[in-house]
This record gives structure tokens, C-alpha cells and sequence, in this order.
């Protein structure tokens, strides 16, 4: 019998910027990278440059001395171009290797609800996964290869 717990079963966010704070940075695709620099309106070296850190082969956004995303301001200000990770959270793909992470990040995060089956999270977190990159595919315009980036 299939569960009917759904990923707005799980999560409802409060909108209180714990997703945006530490934990190991937030990791930016090229995407990311080309989407926010021109929506600040300045080329993806000056981007880099002022708001990221290299990390692991690739680039993280920087944080404020408080440990906040760089730009967070009691709302994120670059929202309408978020990072792929920020869009995706709390359904983030390490779930997919680690279901008890979401219980982690629940003590962090006050929209995050515990109590649930691995089998219910990770079922949530492919789905959300899933429909985030078709839509993804559908406003690009580019064809599915299977990959995420």
C-alpha cells in the first residue's frame, strides 16, 4: 500500500533563514552562478569574487561574520534566482544517501516535522527532487539526461 505522507507533509517553511545559516555553505552550480550574477547585474568573475569561497573543486556563497548566507537579510534577497540547493531544501539529494540527516536539519530548521518512516523521507525527497529538475528541463528548454547538476 502506498503512503500517503506527501513532502507538505513533512516540511512547511517559517521563513526563518536556518536553512540559511552555516552547515557547510551553500554549493552553486554553473547555473547558479551565471542566473544570480546577471541578476545582480554584474559579470560571473566579479560575482565569484565577492560573494563566493572555493570549495571542494567548485564554489560555495560566502557567509557574513554571523554565519548567515551573504544574502540573507531577514528574507533572501536574491530569491527569484536562488541556488539550485536553496530551492531545493529541506528536500536536499545527500538525504538520498543519508534519510537520517533530515532529522539533523530538523533541529535546526522549525519547519522541518520528525516522526516519519526513511521510507516516507525518501520517497518526499525523490519526488520533490524529481519535479524541481522537470520543471527545471520544461523552462529551459533542454532535454532530461538524467544527470543533476
Amino acid at each position: 500500500m502506498r503512503s500517503e505522507i506527501t513532502p507538505e507533509d513533512l516540511f512547511e517553511c517559517q521563513q526563518c533563514g536556518q536553512c540559511c545559516r552555516g552547515y557547510g555553505g551553500t554549493y552553486i552550480t554553473r547555473t547558479d552562478i551565471k542566473n544570480i550574477a546577471a541578476y545582480l547585474g554584474i559579470s560571473e568573475d566579479v560575482f565569484l569574487c565577492r560573494y563566493c569561497t572555493p570549495s571542494a573543486g567548485g564554489y560555495v556563497l560566502a557567509q557574513k561574520d554571523d554565519g548567515f548566507c551573504m544574502f540573507w537579510d531577514q528574507l533572501c534577497t536574491i530569491h527569484p534566482v536562488k541556488p539550485r540547493m536553496c530551492r531545493a531544501w529541506p528536500f536536499i539529494e545527500n538525504l538520498l544517501k543519508n534519510p537520517a540527516g533530515w532529522y539533523v536539519m530538523a533541529e535546526a530548521c522549525p519547519g522541518m516535522r520528525t516522526g516519519f518512516d526513511k521510507d516516507d523521507i525518501l520517497r518526499c525527497v525523490r519526488e520533490k527532487l524529481d519535479k524541481r529538475d522537470a520543471m527545471r528541463n520544461r523552462q529551459s528548454g533542454s532535454s532530461a539526461d538524467g544527470k543533476r547538476s
